[in-house]
C-alpha cells in the first residue's frame, strides 16, 4: 500500500514532529546523547535551512502531519570532474506509517533533487543496527560498496 503524501521543505512549524520522529528511532549510539526538548533543536534547524548546500524535507499526509523526514547535503569534490555528491542523512518514517511507501517516495524525491543538481552519486550511511533499512536501500539500488567509520565527539 502506498500512502498519499506531499514532500516539502521543512518549515519551523514542523520541527516538533521532526524531532519526535528522529528520536523515537534513536539507535544505541544516540540514546542518552540527545536533548529532551524539541526547542533545543531550533538553532540547528535554522542553520540547516539557511545553508546553501543542505536542506531538510518532510513528508506530509492528508492531515498535514509529518510522517517522514530526511536531510540532503551537496558536497563539492574533485572526482567526477567536480560534480557534487549528494548525501542523504537522517531518513526517518514515523513508526506507525512504515511499510506504506513513504520511505521510497522520500528516496525518489532525494534522487530527483540530486539529478537536478547534476550530482555524480547519491550516498548515505545507515547504522549497522538497522538491518531492515539496509534491505530497503539495497532494494532501491544502492550498493553497499564502502565501510563507514564514525568517531563520536559528544
Amino acid at each position: 500500500m502506498t500512502s498519499k503524501i506531499r514532500i516539502v521543505r521543512a518549515e519551523p512549524g514542523h520541527l516538533r514532529e521532526i524531532v519526535a520522529i528522529i528520536n523515537v528511532g534513536a539507535t544505541s549510539v544516540r540514546q542518552g546523547r540527545e536533548f529532551a526538548e524539541w526547542q533545543d533543536y531550533q538553532p540547528a534547524f535554522e542553520a540547516l535551512v539557511t545553508a546553501p548546500e543542505a536542506d531538510i524535507y518532510v513528508a506530509l499526509n492528508d492531515a498535514d502531519e509529518v510522517v517522514g523526514t530526511y536531510q540532503i547535503h551537496f558536497l563539492k569534490g574533485i572526482a567526477f570532474k567536480g560534480r557534487p555528491r549528494a548525501t542523504i542523512e537522517s531518513v526517518h518514517v514515523r513508526p506507525d506509517q512504515r511499510g506504506n511507501g513513504i520511505g521510497r517516495q522520500m528516496m525518489d524525491h532525494a534522487e530527483d533533487l540530486a539529478r537536478s543538481a547534476n550530482a555524480c552519486m547519491l550516498q548515505l550511511t545507515s547504522n549497522k543496527e538497522r538491518e531492515g533499512s539496509h534491505h530497503f536501500y539495497l532494494r532501491l539500488g544502492y550498493d553497499q560498496s564502502h565501510f563507514g567509520y564514525k568517531k563520536m565527539l559528544v
